[in-house]
């Protein structure tokens, strides 16, 4: 039963609804994700100068590290082997279109995420979909609000950090040789030390740890590409003719190319899933576009760079040959492409990347489920107090335990979940370009670093206390209104 909900949910309805929609908002935003690029650097360094440290914010990187932390997992490593092995080379194509027509569902998300957020007495904010949903859609939609942060809890909080947990100890035992519950012990250890310390210490952790793996691993896969220039535009010519079954491929040609590209490029950034603005919502920005725009970037990371990364590594080594039935899959072949090319450490390279990889995802995970939480209880102590043990545990007793059927579930219930936030993203669209609009028009007016007037917005439901910037900071707004008018 299960496997024929995962298959209805992710073969059939989210790919026609996620691209579908993803379409809508690209066109409807005049290829926002396109023409803010460039702008995508620029904020960070902007957003950068915004007060933190002084009034317990977070800055805009930081919120970008823990949605990268969270995005990038085992997907990009295993899923992306997995996807070449079942739908072969052009399988990468539809996976960059994905990602691509993501970046716009990113961007609307993290904007409503970032609009409808609330402040939190230790100057923290809180926000996401739920958030979004409840004040912006009205009373009559509360209960979604309360099935979204359910679902939430549950996919996240629970299911894939036991997944991710297991993930982590079966990779050290197959790299090191050292038994899956000392890993189990000394991981939720690692992961206690760190939530005890709620969403700051997250962000800390995230902000130094994500930007080292991701460009360990980038820059593993920059010397494989140097090692094998010659054959890159027979690869990229490859992965093109693959795309449109111009190439013999193994399971089902074009369509199961297509298939396996949307479904792991879906997989692995999760636009569209709700579960990044839970964390592009913490930011202290000036504008709630500034964020969308920056959160649209971490689906590029994710998709077009790091997924690259595992492609290109396959693809350019002689473990797997198209159009040939493949006898491992997965991390393995991930493994042994990468020894290929750089000798047999690269085996134990891998398996360190997808420990840290899942690492960081479950730290992401763990605050995913307690925002959910915090919908419901206004940051209740001893409830959280329960959940941090229980993810803690999780994580020990997760990673000594091949939890398969508990997995299927998580997958079913993530998939609701992502239909319940693309359902409130079609009905709060409108609210999203309105907010898109002032971002630009601000833009065209010449101010270099738009900012957002909650009063303007009133209509939108909006908590005026969440865009209060600190005093050090209004004379930028001044300013910036001044040239604005």
């Amino acid at each position: 039963m299960l496997d024929l909900l995962n298959d209805l949910l992710w073969g059939k309805v989210l790919i026609v609804v996620l691209i579908g929609l993803g379409l809508v908002f690209t066109i409807g935003s005049r290829f926002v994700q396109f023409r803010h690029f460039g702008r995508m650097f620029r904020i960070l360094g902007a957003n950068q100068a915004f007060s933190r440290d002084k009034h317990g914010h977070l800055s805009s990187f930081q919120a970008l590290m823990l949605s990268v932390a969270g995005r990038v997992g085992g997907g990009n490593i295993a899923g992306v082997a997995v996807a070449i092995t079942l739908g072969g080379p052009g399988s990468i194509f539809w996976m960059w279109v994905v990602g691509l027509i993501g970046m716009a569902t990113s961007f609307f998300e993290c904007t409503l995420a970032q609009a409808y957020k609330q402040a939190e007495p230790d100057g923290t904010y809180r926000g996401g979909p739920a958030h979004y949903i409840a004040r912006g859609m009205g009373a009559n939609w509360k209960w979604l609000a309360g099935l979204y942060s359910v679902l939430l809890l549950v996919t996240f909080g629970f299911g894939f950090n036991a997944l991710q947990s297991y993930s982590v100890a079966t990779s050290f035992e197959d790299a090191f040789g050292i038994p899956v519950l000392a890993t189990g012990i000394g991981l939720a250890v690692v992961v206690a030390a760190i939530v005890v310390g709620g969403v700051k210490r997250i962000a800390v952790v995230a902000e130094v740890l994500v930007p080292v793996m991701a460009i360990g691993y980038l820059a593993i896969a920059l010397a494989v590409v140097a090692l094998n220039l010659d054959a890159i535009p027979a690869v990229f010519s490859l992965i093109v003719k693959s795309a449109f079954g111009l190439e013999p491929a193994i399971g089902g040609g074009i369509g199961a190319a297509i298939m396996m590209g949307v479904k792991r490029g879906l997989f692995s950034n999760e636009a569209g899933l709700g579960s990044a603005p839970n964390v592009a919502a913490v930011a202290y920005v000036p504008h709630p576009a500034s964020q969308g725009v920056v959160q649209a970037f971490s689906v590029f990371i994710d998709t077009l760079i790091l997924c690259s990364c595992t492609a290109f590594i396959v693809l350019l080594g002689s473990v797997y040959q198209p159009g040939a039935a493949s006898e491992i899959g997965g991390v393995a072949l991930t493994q042994a492409s990468l020894a290929g090319h750089v000798g047999e450490w690269g085996r134990v390279f891998v398996s360190v990347a997808l420990m840290l990889f899942g690492f960081t995802t479950i730290i992401y995970n763990y605050y995913l489920g307690e925002n959910s939480l915090a919908f419901f209880s206004d940051r209740n102590p001893l409830l959280i107090a329960v959940y941090r043990v229980v993810v803690i545990g999780l994580c020990g007793w997760g990673a000594t335990t091949d939890l398969g059927t508990a997995f299927a579930f998580a997958d079913v219930t993530m998939g609701f979940l992502a239909l319940a936030n693309l359902f409130a993203l079609a009905m709060l669209f409108k609210r999203g370009l309105r907010l898109m609009r002032d971002f630009d028009e601000q833009i065209a007016a010449g101010v270099e670093e738009p900012v957002f007037d909650a009063a303007k917005f009133a209509d939108l439901g909006i908590d005026p206390d969440a865009w209060k910037l600190e005093e050090e900071d209004e004379p930028r707004t001044v300013s910036a209104r001044v040239r604005t008018a």
